[in-house]
């Protein structure tokens, strides 16, 4: 476990993370449905330090959905904070609701994990089962995974501490947390648009092709903080930050060699590269649905 001293939090951020403990110490265990990300981790470093660390359980999902990388990352920050983690296999592509994309991939997905979360917790005599939902997310107009987490009487302890998005940061830095900055890393399932469905080979398309934009980047000596590789039905979309994307405009030639790399790879249909935006509208047609 990797040791470290907080830093120093104003009175808020104090309260606000006194709220946190003090929820989840009401729980007495959980198993915390963790994907490496900052909501979950911070969901999991709290409980942490509520609870006796063998009433404290993450959870990951592993699944064609999930990219290789991230599942190495998340193993590394459940190892530094000193948790046991347990991997279970999930079949989301086993759903047709999930495969069918069409708006709601999102809750069959979330049900589908939850629900293998769950069944872990039970058979470890652990009672309750906790998200990194916090309050930011009940705010979105488009979520259909947190029906499923209600259905399934899940908890959010960082919602039921108020907190959003902004001050989970906060936290996590004051924590020392090494995700505290981490950048939103969705599903690859997240990347293709409502309407296409979602496949073992679409998700691999996607996965493969980040790591290109990626890896050629680099080579320019750019570095995105955020990249997706969208798959349209139609064509295909690469969005960047609007850093590495104006420093990709000011290469000549490097857009036209990306594109063409991608093409190599297996995708069709006319390509574009945008600046990222975090959508804060319900999907359509052409849209990635639920997850920026």
């Amino acid at each position: 476990m990797t040791t470290s001293v907080d830093l120093p939090m104003d009175t808020d951020l104090r309260r606000i993370a006194d709220r946190l403990l003090a929820r989840l110490r009401s729980l007495a265990g959980v198993a915390v449905g963790y994907s490496g990300g900052v909501d979950s981790t911070l969901v999991l470093a709290a409980a942490l330090r509520a609870l006796p660390a063998n009433r404290v359980l993450a959870v990951i999902a592993d699944s064609p959905s999930l990219a290789r990388t991230e599942l190495v990352a998340a193993r590394q920050v459940a190892a530094d904070l000193g948790a046991e983690l347990v991997e279970v296999r999930v079949a989301e592509l086993d759903v047709p609701g999930y495969r069918a994309n069409a708006g709601d991939r999102c809750y069959f997905c979330k049900h589908t994990v939850l629900t293998a979360v769950s069944e872990l917790a039970v058979q470890r005599g652990i009672a309750h089962v906790a998200t990194g939902t916090h309050a930011d997310d009940h705010r979105a107009v488009h979520r259909p995974g947190l029906r499923a987490a209600r259905e399934l009487r899940v908890v959010e302890p960082l919602a039921d501490a108020g907190l959003g998005k902004r001050k989970i940061r906060l936290l996590a830095a004051a924590w020392s947390l090494p995700v505290a900055d981490k950048p939103a890393t969705p599903c690859l399932a997240s990347r293709i648009a409502v309407g296409v469905p979602v496949s073992t080979g679409r998700l691999g398309l996607v996965e493969r092709a980040e790591i290109a934009v990626r890896a050629r980047l680099a080579e320019s000596g750019i570095q995105p903080h955020d990249l997706r590789v969208r798959l349209l039905g139609d064509g295909y979309r690469v969005e960047l930050d609007r850093s590495a994307h104006t420093a990709l405009e000011s290469l000549p030639g490097l857009t036209g060699e990306v594109l063409t790399a991608l093409g190599g790879l297996g995708l069709t249909g006319a390509g574009r590269v945008w600046t990222y935006r975090s959508p804060t509208h319900a999907p359509a047609i052409g849209d990635s649905a639920d997850v920026p």
